[in-house]
């Protein structure tokens, strides 16, 4: 593994165990037996390794957009792997959305970043729903102002059920995605046809 590599690998494990308010270049370096100066060589400032991190989140959920899109005849299963994936990799970075007010506050690049992010993820998402329409999942007659609140509804879920679980149940890893993939699943459920509303109950409730 390179180097930089070492580097961000060691930086995320440090910032989801101690917060990213916590964890410095020098702690990174201490704990990689490294001289703080190999390690400014690449990376001058932690502000600088998180945007890494935070370009690679993105990264990775393009990946599991890009799937859900690319599948011609979705299913119910397909919108369940395409939220637990998500919680997946949000559980990952867990540091970020335990500090997101302060991390977007603190660098520009990142609120610049999620800002447009938050933009084309919309557009995205409208066409991930009726895909599902038309593949006779969510019903047909959904007002398009329901659909539109439904995404930012995702958001808010998304960007927030990780503090959530650190103040009201503190459920390990497995268990907490678990948890709330199916309190984002829950969202759809209204929007189901009559049969893949009974299929919903049998595989995700029952």
């Amino acid at each position: 593994m390179k180097t930089k590599d070492k580097i961000l690998e060691k930086a995320m494990e440090l910032f989801n165990e101690n917060g990213y308010n916590n964890i410095t270049t020098r702690h990174i370096a201490a704990e990689l037996n490294m001289s703080p100066g190999n390690l400014h060589y690449h990376f001058k400032h932690s502000e600088d390794i998180i945007k890494i991190l935070f370009s690679e989140l993105v990264l990775k959920m393009d990946v599991i957009l890009n799937n859900l899109h690319k599948t011609e005849n979705k299913t119910l299963e397909d919108l369940y792997y395409f939220t637990f994936s998500t919680y997946e990799v949000f559980y990952s970075f867990r540091f970020i959305f335990m500090n997101f007010f302060d991390i977007l506050k603190h660098i520009p690049a990142i609120e610049s970043q999620y800002e447009s992010i938050n933009e084309s993820r919309k557009d995205e998402f409208q066409m991930i729903f009726k895909g599902f329409q038309k593949n006779n999942i969510f019903r047909d007659d959904i007002p398009d102002f329901i659909l539109r609140g439904l995404t930012t509804q995702i958001f808010i879920i998304a960007d927030n059920w990780i503090i959530h679980n650190s103040l009201a149940f503190k459920f390990e890893k497995d268990k907490a995605v678990e948890y709330y993939a199916l309190i984002q699943m829950n969202l759809f459920y209204p929007l189901l046809t009559a049969e893949q509303q009974k299929l919903y109950e049998e595989k995700y409730i029952g």
